[in-house]
């Protein structure tokens, strides 16, 4: 989200490989955008693997990068903000501000709360 899109469609067909299916409605120059955002974060895990970043300390670690986190006046990441935000230049233009960081998917998925209205409310 911090490069500015929305997971798109993937899948893992074969062990060890990621698919990823971009839409028909997808131009060229998004694409492109897309395969520049996947080599910068190629090079984010090459900084983990290198040591020159702990995870919990790396960009990778803490996107995505929330407006209120990069506002804060609590920031004591190795990295800049800018750096945070914008990990691409041409993000700034399009930039897409996600309302939270990173959230636990496996721990919703087995633990449900339904925010549904009751069966009696349906029964009207």
């Amino acid at each position: 989200m911090d490069f500015g899109f929305h997971a798109p469609t993937m899948s893992f067909p074969v062990p060890g490989t990621l698919m990823i299916e971009p839409t028909e409605s997808e131009s060229l120059a998004e694409i492109d955008k897309f395969c520049k955002a996947m080599i910068a974060i190629k090079q984010e895990i090459n900084q983990i693997a290198d040591g020159s970043y702990e995870y919990e300390h790396s960009m990778l670690g803490n996107a995505p990068h929330t407006a209120e986190h990069a506002i804060s006046s609590d920031w004591d990441l190795p990295y800049t903000r800018e750096e945070a935000v914008y990990p691409l230049i041409s993000a700034k233009d399009e930039k897409y501000w996600p309302p939270v960081g990173r959230i636990d998917g496996a721990y919703g998925d087995k633990n449900l709360v339904c925010s549904c209205p009751s069966i009696e409310e349906f029964q009207d």
